[in-house]
């Protein structure tokens, strides 16, 4: 007796791509769930494969050297060193805009080529103040990406983009962080994350970024 296979079971190229760039911006959008940025280069990895994209995702590491956004230690180090912090939510947005270029990443909202210059336009003085994460979501509307969960009280990252893979992922890089205490509980040190700074590509990764007062502070700081 031979076995017959069910044509409904046989999975294409596609299919298969289609698992994986799911994944993919699984572990983009939470990071600590996958593994962090470890696993999301591995799926990026494998996304590439099956998209037949090896070569452009290596082009793309070497950029990310090249610019700075990357060190020995990943895209981590290069947060590390700019402001002494590496919330996963933030380096899986500087891998989101590689995924945003290769046409990978799925977003919750795509803006309008209006809203995005909107947006890059009224950025660096309305960073002149410091923001809350409400603030960001009045003032620009929901996320394209929302990189770090959807916990009120953790550090994450606001993405807004276009449907056109060569317009910026522009990115807002909101922190927060726990402290004990008197009776020994932990607390977040502030009711909802503060804004840092707003993230505009840049030939260099530094270059891309517009500081809040807190920001600033904090770069201070580190």
């Amino acid at each position: 007796m031979t076995d017959a296979t069910d044509p409904s079971d046989e999975r294409t190229v596609q299919d298969v791509l289609d698992y994986l760039v799911t994944h993919l911006n699984g572990a983009l959008r939470r990071p600590g769930m996958y593994g962090g940025e470890v696993a999301i280069r591995l799926y990026f990895d494998a996304v590439a494969f099956a998209d037949a994209a090896e070569q452009a995702w290596k082009q793309e590491l070497k950029d990310l050297q090249t610019r700075r956004a990357s060190f020995p230690t990943g895209v981590r180090g290069a947060f590390q060193d700019l402001w002494g912090d590496a919330h996963e939510g933030a380096v899986a947005s500087v891998y989101a805009e590689i995924a945003h270029r290769q046409g990978w990443l799925r977003r919750d909202r795509t803006l309008t080529s209006t809203e995005h210059d909107e947006i890059r336009r009224v950025s660096e003085t309305w960073c002149r103040k410091d923001r809350l994460l409400s603030d960001v979501v009045t003032e620009f509307g929901p996320p394209s990406v929302l990189f770090g969960g959807n916990n009120p009280h953790y550090p994450k990252t606001l993405a807004y983009a276009t449907g056109q893979r060569d317009d910026a992922l522009l990115c807002f890089h909101l922190w927060n962080d726990f402290a004990r205490t008197p009776g020994q509980s932990l607390a977040s040190v502030h009711a909802e994350p503060v804004l840092w700074a707003f993230r505009n590509g840049g030939a260099l990764f530094t270059d891309g970024f517009v500081f809040t007062p807190e920001g600033s502070a904090r770069r201070r700081a580190s």
